[in-house]
């Protein structure tokens, strides 16, 4: 059955996709983009036939060529590989909707064809990051999705981008090294590559060095790659100076999923044991998640550019991310995968929203925002729930990660971290609030006054964004309410993919 293949077609179609849209886009620019948005639909719908079936009990095993593990590469989708390709594949489907006019607009007539061939490279490389059980095919996976990251980030508009890829791209391939050198050692000492089998063969080898090795080297490679603080230099350059349908991509998939590969070695590969009493990682992810949430948060205030003020705000999200993981119990957990997922439809809708106001204004000032709620309606009021959101206002998913995050610190008895998610999202409040303050209450006639503020780049009034830019992030503005609401839908998910990576 081809539901069997879902596995492997929901990669490969878009790895093909990448070779016919940079072919179809060479004869005609537009082809390219239905290509990818096809590629895209058709993982989006194989992710959620997974996501289904593993709700119904199943655990898949897929295994290429027939091989059966450990010396074959094996596939799996449980409860957190499911949710993860189901958020992969939704972000990159809305995202390819929202990029067919962004990408008109920044990006050379010339350059579309290889930009939607890297688009889709880095999408195969995500989702495969994301299904395999083998932690070299996972190396391969995630240098696909890096150097296409460096490409796409280098496609940018200012000459600022291409210094921001250069950083990516110098800090990314010394985090690929350190990734590289723990799965030798780790290779070296077991003999085996596959997950679930270094699950069995590991303990015993514990007290040796080349594990403790392996396991700092991948430890901090995949930080790296996360943008963890104080890792994260290389975010900042990148969010703000990539394409922004780049942006959104990057900042609602790429580091989530090096989240979430950070959670398969310390709870798949490695056990509690490991990384509760062997090596204290868990202690140091407390300490250093504690400062991102705060000093991302305080970065995002000192911003006065749009997209760079995300882009910090994200360096304190992915904190959060990495302290429910550090907690080591079923509630912290919770909240750190449900974030996952939530900060996938808030910061993909913030970005989006970012973009529209460049296409309009040809700006990315917080200054040039003033009034513009008055022209630009729709997606001001996206940001405002996304915003709303990003605070943890009740009754938006934003409040959910925090509901549980903070559950998680006081069943692990650490009521000291409940402050620390309280400071964050008032820190939030304050820089999210200077910009709903400055697009509702200030007068637009006042922005009118100033040259070139009330016209776009090409001199036109500024007016509400596209309607194939204004649904994808309405729609991503939306899922914050509907699974604010309906929590218990991503949160029992979330739950049981905490009960699995615990063992409980």
């Amino acid at each position: 059955m081809l539901a069997d293949n879902y596995p492997i077609l929901v990669i490969v179609i878009p790895l093909i996709a990448a070779v016919i849209a940079f072919l179809a886009g060479l004869l005609k620019k537009e082809l390219a983009w239905y290509v990818t948005a096809l590629a895209c639909l058709s993982s989006f719908l194989m992710a959620m036939s997974m996501l289904l079936s593993v709700l119904g009990g199943e655990t898949i095993s897929y295994r290429l060529g027939g091989w059966e593990p450990p010396w074959g590469i094996e596939y799996v989708v449980d409860y957190l590989s499911a949710l993860v390709l189901a958020i992969v594949t939704f972000i990159a489907l809305a995202v390819t909707l929202y990029a067919k006019r962004s990408v008109e607009h920044e990006i050379v007539p010339g350059k579309h064809a290889p930009f939607y061939a890297l688009y889709l490279l880095m999408v195969a490389g995500l989702l495969g990051m994301t299904i395999t059980g083998d932690v070299f095919n996972l190396f391969v996976f995630i240098e696909i999705a890096s150097i296409s990251g460096y490409a796409l980030v280098a496609m940018g508009r200012s000459r600022d981008a291409l210094i921001s890829s250069f950083n990516y791209l110098i800090l990314g391939t010394v985090a690929a090294t350190f990734i590289l050198i723990g799965i030798g050692y780790i290779y070296m000492v077991t003999g085996t590559l596959n997950m679930a089998d270094l699950r069995i063969r590991l303990p015993e080898l514990y007290d040796t060095r080349a594990v403790r090795t392996a396991f700092a080297f991948l430890t901090v490679g995949l930080s790296l790659k996360l943008a963890l603080f104080p890792l994260h230099i290389w975010l900042p350059g990148a969010y703000t100076h990539a394409p922004s349908a780049v942006s959104s991509l990057l900042a609602a998939t790429a580091t989530k999923v090096g989240a979430y590969v950070l959670l398969r070695f310390m709870f798949t590969v490695f056990t509690v044991d490991f990384d509760l009493e062997i090596v204290p990682v868990t202690r140091i992810f407390i300490a250093l998640s504690s400062a991102a949430i705060i000093l991302g948060s305080v970065l995002a205030i000192s911003q006065t550019n749009l997209k760079r003020m995300l882009a910090y705000s994200s360096v304190g999200q992915i904190g959060y991310i990495v302290l429910g993981a550090a907690l080591v119990n079923e509630l912290g957990l919770t909240g750190s995968i449900i974030h996952i997922f939530n900060h996938a439809l808030m910061k993909g809708a913030l970005f989006m929203v970012a973009g529209a106001v460049v296409l309009r204004t040809g700006s990315e000032k917080i200054s040039d925002l003033r009034g513009i709620g008055r022209k630009m309606p729709f997606t001001m009021a996206a940001f405002t729930v996304g915003a709303l959101s990003m605070i943890g206002v009740p009754l938006t998913v934003g409040f959910v990660s925090k509901w549980y995050l903070a559950l998680g610190a006081l069943e692990a008895g650490m009521w000291f971290l409940v402050p620390v998610i309280l400071v964050s999202s008032l820190l939030t409040a304050v820089y999210f609030w200077r910009i709903v303050e400055a697009i509702y209450f200030r007068p637009y006639e006042a922005a009118a006054a100033r040259p070139g503020h009330a016209f776009d780049g090409a001199g036109r009034p500024v007016s509400e964004a596209p309607f194939t830019m204004v649904v994808p992030m309405a729609v991503l503005a939306a899922l914050c309410i509907v699974f604010g609401v309906a929590a218990h839908l991503p949160v029992s998910v979330a739950g049981k993919a905490a009960s699995l990576l615990l063992g409980s």
